[in-house]
């Protein structure tokens, strides 16, 4: 036995991370990428109450028409139409289209967590349904 410590094997994190998934062709990639970067295509969340305010959808409950931007409402009158918090209480949560959770965990889970939040709700309430399904079916086994 030598008395030598024999140096660690260091690998960089760029060859342990699997490269992100591609979108089929280049202009779903650039349509992708566009969305991502322009900040009037954002969702925004209320911090006081989980509200979603989305572009697409506008609010009628206090008269902002679809595709208004959140930079264009006016911070001096708009309030979250369910709590009344003020603009400031508002943050990015990125576009529609965005996988939920942190950047650095999204290669991880099967593939799920690259899935937007509402393909991961189908998923959790469709496996439930089919679940339940499968039971009521144990009745007519006799």
């Amino acid at each position: 036995m030598s008395d030598e410590k024999q140096p660690l094997e260091q690998s960089s994190v760029a060859e342990t991370v699997e490269a992100p998934i591609e979108p089929a062709s280049a202009e779903a990639a650039s349509a992708v990428l566009a969305e991502e970067s322009d900040p009037r295509t954002h969702r925004y969340e209320c911090r006081s109450c989980g509200f979603v305010y989305d572009p697409d959808e506008g609010v009628k409950k206090v008269n902002i028409a679809v595709g208004t931007a959140f930079a264009d409402i006016d911070a001096l009158t708009f309030r979250c139409p369910v709590c009344r918090s003020k603009v400031a209480a508002f943050r990015d949560i990125g576009p529609r289209t965005k996988a939920s959770g942190f950047e650095e965990n999204l290669n991880f889970g099967l593939g799920v967590n690259r899935m937007t939040p509402g393909q991961k709700n189908v998923l959790i309430f469709g496996s439930l349904a089919l679940g339940f399904a499968f039971f009521l079916s144990l009745y007519s086994l006799r």
